[in-house]
């Protein structure tokens, strides 16, 4: 299928030999839908030629998954996710977001850019509501991360999920689904993986990131042998921050792109047809999932979040007290108010001067 070259701003009609075909009056529901499956069928590709930045995964079924590794600030990772949409024409879109995440795919580039540098009270609040207290300032400084890229590129973090979502609503039978953990159960599952001391270089490292970062640097994120090699150096660094967030979320992506890749019913009789499913994930999350796939996975293992001991409720008591007032200035370096509006947050109040140990 040909691409459309043209820019966003022009509105230009399509030739008379590619004008949008009529369906014949008097069809029924069941006809115009196999009508359109097959118009689908005739556009898939069976052999696409598509961009290095695709990963081609089968299930014993005969689906087959094309899964894109992107880089998240990447305009060429943009037209990769267009390119593999519009040749493969899928049954299933599965993107690297969860419900909490979900409002990118609706908002537009401007306000998106506009939000992305704007860390306020709102948005501390939301995420202590999210995830608690600690977890939640940690995404606040992960956010801070985001919005110092966004700054030094002029570019909203998603346009790769949002031009999946855009291309996946022109195929007809299409389904788009969310495929990432949620991330509360992220960053908790992450906070409690991590010592005191590792807990309190992170957050400073967060806090005073300022190196520069280009395009040419982002277009690196999807080279696997730079990224692999960067992802290492992190492993040395906080083996249990990658095993959560990165590790982790490669085994809940891989089952969520296998059960999209289940039989799909194609009309008139519903019959069971192996489905094409397109990923859109980080590159950094494609070895993993190439690794998982064809294993048994233990999903409900990564889904939970064990409660605090006794021990660890204290040691975690003595670290909240230092690490609020550090997360809070840091916060107030990202947001200009947010550190001084912290002590006024109800949780804040709350672990302030309502300390309860747990239940023995």
């Amino acid at each position: 299928m040909e691409q459309d070259n043209t820019s966003e701003d022009e509105s230009v009609g399509p030739p008379e030999d590619e004008a949008p075909r009529r369906f014949p009056l008097g069809l029924s529901d069941s006809e115009a839908m196999e009508v359109l499956w097959q118009m689908r069928t005739q556009r898939r590709q069976a052999q696409p030629d598509l961009p290095d930045t695709v990963t081609r995964l089968t299930t014993p079924e005969g689906s087959v998954v094309y899964l894109v590794g992107t880089a998240h600030f990447s305009d060429s990772s943009k037209k990769d996710v267009a390119t593999t949409i519009r040749a493969v024409q899928p049954d299933v879109v599965v993107v690297e977001l969860c419900q909490y995440r979900v409002s990118m795919l609706k908002m537009d580039e401007k306000t998106l850019l506009k939000e992305a540098k704007d860390i306020n009270l709102e948005k501390v609040q939301q995420a202590i509501k999210q995830n608690g207290v600690m977890s939640g300032l940690m995404q606040i400084l992960l956010l801070k991360v985001s919005a110092h890229i966004t700054e030094q590129l002029g570019m909203a973090p998603g346009g790769e999920f949002r031009e999946a979502f855009k291309e996946a609503s022109k195929v007809p039978f299409c389904k788009f689904h969310l495929g990432d953990r949620p991330i509360p159960v992220t960053f908790k599952r992450a906070i409690a993986a991590l010592s005191l001391w590792q807990k309190a270089r992170l957050a400073w490292g967060l806090c005073f990131l300022s190196d520069p970062i280009s395009k040419e640097d982002v277009e690196k994120c999807k080279q696997k042998d730079l990224l692999e090699q960067t992802m290492s150096e992190m492993i040395g660094e906080f083996p249990a921050l990658h095993r959560t967030i990165v590790a982790e979320r490669d085994i809940y992506l891989t089952h969520t792109l296998r059960q999209a890749a289940r039989c799909v019913e194609a009309p008139p009789n519903a019959e069971k047809v192996p489905a094409v499913v397109v990923g859109v994930v980080g590159m950094g999350h494609v070895p993993g999932i190439e690794r998982n796939w064809d294993k048994e996975l233990n999903i409900q293992e990564i889904l939970s979040v064990a409660p605090p001991s006794r021990f660890g409720w204290v040691l975690r008591l003595v670290f909240k007290g230092a690490m609020l007032g550090a997360l809070g200035y840091a916060c107030y370096r990202a947001g200009g108010g947010v550190g001084r509006a912290l002590l006024s947050l109800p949780a804040v109040q709350s672990l302030l001067e309502n300390i309860r140990p747990p239940p023995a």
